[in-house]
């Protein structure tokens, strides 16, 4: 049987799912909304999920995290229901893990390995592969649930989700350990070429704008309908994993370069924020991020909590270094009555708010003018010299900045350019270059 027969296999035995919620603590959110996540993201995958369930726990159990008569309810359901997975929206131990699948004689799964799966399956570029896949190695790495035939398999998705267990264990970190070092060191051959990538573009006139937010927030959409491209937008959680590029034209800016990002989550998997760390630095080098949000869910507060605590560990502490930051309220044509005039007043109180409907396009045009004024703004007057004879120079000069005299001196001509910091750091590096 092949590596693709075979995971169609375990997908098809595994499509009856039920889904556990443990509450350990005071979260941003309640049990319904993080079931209706977990739904989705289980959907994500085609999982059928037949029933789920809630469980406040006190005091963490070491070999299996929930509670006996919470253990024996969940084992009712999973045989009134014969679920063959059960997803555990929550972290697992290796020896959690364990424990529960032989209490309840089914698989079991927690949300890092079902986010996992997910990014297996939807990576469609060699980059995003490699990093999936180191990001699967280091999350499995203590626990050997599987035989490793995967790591010869040429198509998308890893298969946490069944197959036998491995008996020659020693053997198998062995090869775990191989592997990662491998994968390690091809994706730095792809973050050296990126960093000249995103080298070559710093010393280029074009700024970079970002697009960041929670998964399904409608980054892709905004992205189309910004640029005029195709990139798949639909209403899946993680529709996009490799990030895309495109050019395009915004008042006072002749060309800026858009980025559509990989959306975030809550409790991503610090395997998957460590192994995208060459991806997610595009964020860090831009020079603006338009933070997407759903403004129609119910937890878009919470969500953007999430998004705003990847980005802090993403972009670092140094406040004067980070990029500038507009908050792009989406999904406006969802909001009718009393729940769009509530919005409307909160975004008015706001300077970093603008609200938009990718869909209909409505503020969009809005977005692209502020988007345009923060690119431009804090344009200060600098004198520069250039060479005489420097034309590459003086074309950048008028192309990124507003030229308001020059003097010619013997070797050099000085140039009064009204240029903002970010460009003024642009040139030096290029003139450096």
């Amino acid at each position: 049987m092949s590596g693709f027969e075979r995971d169609a296999d375990d997908l098809a035995r595994v499509a009856i799912t039920l889904i556990v919620c443990p509450e350990v603590g005071q979260g941003r959110r309640d049990s319904a909304s993080r079931i209706e996540e977990a739904k989705g993201l289980a959907l994500a995958i085609g999982l059928e999920v037949v029933e789920a369930l809630a469980y406040r726990i006190r005091v963490a159990r070491p070999s299996t995290l929930l509670g006996s008569g919470q253990m024996d309810e969940v084992k009712t359901h999973v045989r009134a229901h014969d679920a063959a997975l059960v997803v555990v929206d929550g972290a697992l131990t290796p020896v959690q893990q364990r424990n529960l699948e032989r209490a309840w004689e089914t698989k079991v799964i927690d949300r890092t390995g079902l986010i996992l799966e997910i990014f297996g399956e939807r990576a469609a570029t060699a980059e995003g592969r490699l990093q999936v896949e180191l990001a699967h190695l280091d999350y499995q790495a203590g626990r050997l649930v599987r035989s490793w035939t995967h790591l010869e398999r040429q198509r998308g998705g890893f298969g946490f989700l069944g197959g036998p267990g491995e008996t020659q264990i020693e053997a198998d970190r062995r090869l775990i350990r191989d592997r990662m070092a491998k994968l390690r060191k091809d994706l730095e051959k792809v973050r050296r070429t990126r960093g000249l990538h995103r080298d070559r573009r710093q010393r280029a006139p074009w700024p970079v704008i970002a697009l960041a937010g929670y998964t399904n927030a409608g980054k892709s959409t905004l992205f189309n309908r910004m640029t005029g491209a195709d990139v798949m937008a639909e209403n899946l959680l993680f529709a996009t994993l490799d990030p895309t590029m495109r050019e395009i034209r915004l008042p006072g800016l002749d060309k800026a370069i858009l980025s559509d990002t990989v959306g975030f989550v809550s409790d991503l998997p610090t395997e998957l924020v460590a192994a995208f760390r060459a991806t997610l630095e595009e964020v860090n080098s831009a020079d603006l991020i338009l933070h997407v949000r759903d403004i129609a869910h119910p937890d878009s507060e919470a969500q953007a909590a999430d998004v705003a605590d990847v980005l802090s560990d993403i972009l670092g502490e140094e406040v004067e270094d980070r990029p500038q930051v507009i908050e792009v309220w989406n999904k406006l044509d969802m909001l009718d009555g009393e729940d769009r005039s509530f919005v409307e007043a909160e975004a008015v109180r706001r300077d970093d708010v603008i609200l938009v409907s990718a869909l209909t396009g409505e503020g969009v045009a809005a977005l692209q003018t502020l988007a345009g004024k923060r690119l431009t703004t804090s344009h200060r007057l600098r004198q520069i010299k250039v060479p005489v004879g420097d034309g590459a120079s003086l074309a950048w000069l008028n192309a990124n900045g507003e030229v308001v005299g020059t003097r010619l001196g013997k070797s050099a001509m000085t140039v009064d350019v009204r240029l903002s910091d970010a460009d003024y750091g642009r040139f030096k590096k290029r003139a450096v270059g």
